[in-house]
């Protein structure tokens, strides 16, 4: 990784404004789920440590054109609070005389929260005056929000033109992973992609196929490469629009690609569906296929084995019913037990090796989603290109 990290420049006395990625679940008003305000912590703590204040900012949802007190990040500062064991000051919005007053007030050791940046319109519209706004309340800016790094706003991407900009621990480790999968991969590399739409992953197929050396493909997806081959997927979804795309695919792909062979089928898309497993060729009319079978889990099993890197972005089932979860974790426990580099996309496969219970024992499980995808996809990142070279 050639971008600076907090490490490399003096935080003693000064403000930091550090973009976090504090989008998290809510429900009646309360986090549900902490996992990444734990995550900024290692680079929360090391600058207060080396004697700075903090201001931190982070988005939270969608909120419709200016503030709505449901998108209000207080509850993600109580969080902090009783993370850190201190007082997590509050901001009323993340721009404005008042906000410039608290900072100005900031002691080293102290920490401000401002309030949710899209309660501005200018925060999605990258608009220079703001990020200037928000650069002045600060001495230094810190990116550790890989999860928004994708999109350029005012506070990932233009504030950085107004003040030396670093990335912290999280960025700096997201970084280091998903650039072992598109610089330097180790091999046999193996690359999974599951979900719904081949649509959505056209491009990171594409980038895989040239760089590893088995790509399996699971979930909705291998429903339209199965069709794209001749085979008749009853009521399976498949998007008729990329069969073509597929077809293309397959055909420069040589011995690549691992498709599944056979599924575990339903009658309906309900959990209480009946079920049966068939191979994929023999899938009877009114049924659809919403998992991958035990000979399938054996391919992968055969294929996964003695690999040094492993990237997976995509569960190869409807993970979400019980019923049809068992295949995406049992990938998960192979990818726990295969001695590889493991990184996950985030997103959905995230929350399924969280599910099957071996997160702990993945290498790497990225934060962001739609940003380890278009990472991966071979794309530069607006907020991660913002930050200072070394």
């Amino acid at each position: 990784m050639n971008k600076k990290t907090v490490r490399d420049i003096d935080l003693k006395g000064k403000r930091v404004f550090m973009r976090v990625d504090f989008n998290v679940p809510m429900a009646e008003g309360k986090v549900t789920d902490d996992k990444r305000i734990r995550a900024a912590l290692p680079t929360i703590q090391y600058c207060l440590e080396q004697g700075a204040s903090l201001l931190l900012a982070s988005h939270l949802g969608r909120p419709k054109g200016g503030p709505d007190p449901e998108f209000s990040l207080r509850p993600a500062a109580e969080v902090l609070s009783s993370l850190l064991g201190i007082p997590v000051k509050m901001a009323p919005e993340c721009v404005g005389p008042e906000v410039e007053a608290m900072a100005r007030a900031l002691k080293p050791g102290e920490v401000l929260m401002l309030e949710n940046t899209r309660f501005h319109p200018g925060e999605e519209k990258n608009d220079l005056e703001l990020a200037k706004k928000m650069a002045a309340l600060a001495d230094v800016y810190v990116n550790d929000a890989f999860g928004s790094a994708h999109r350029a706003h005012a506070s990932t991407e233009g504030i950085a033109r107004f003040l030396p900009a670093v990335a912290g621990f999280l960025m700096e480790q997201e970084l280091e992973y998903l650039g072992k999968a598109v610089a330097n991969p180790e091999h046999p590399y193996i690359a999974i992609l599951g979900g719904a739409k081949i649509s959505d992953k056209i491009l990171v197929v594409k980038t895989l196929l040239a760089k590893c050396d088995r790509l399996i493909i699971g979930g909705g997806m291998a429903n339209t490469f199965l069709a794209a081959k001749g085979l008749n997927m009853q009521d399976s979804l498949v998007e008729e629009a990329s069969l073509e795309t597929a077809r293309a695919l397959m055909a420069k792909s040589g011995d690549k690609l691992i498709l599944p062979v056979d599924a575990v089928i339903a009658d309906r898309f309900d959990s209480e569906a009946d079920t049966q497993i068939v191979d994929v060729d023999k899938i009877p009319a009114g049924w659809r296929m919403l998992d991958v079978g035990s000979k399938t889990l054996d391919l992968y099993k055969q294929a996964l084995t003695g690999a040094k890197l492993i990237v997976w972005n995509g569960p190869v089932g409807v993970f979400e019913m019980p019923k049809f979860a068992e295949g995406t974790f049992a990938l998960a426990r192979m990818l726990a037990e295969s001695g590889a580099i493991t990184v996950i996309g985030g997103g959905d496969s995230a929350s399924a090796v969280k599910k099957a219970g071996v997160a702990k024992q993945m290498t790497h499980v990225s934060t962001g989603g739609g940003a380890s995808l278009e990472f991966l996809e071979g794309k530069e990142l607006p907020g991660v290109a913002a930050l200072n070279d070394k």
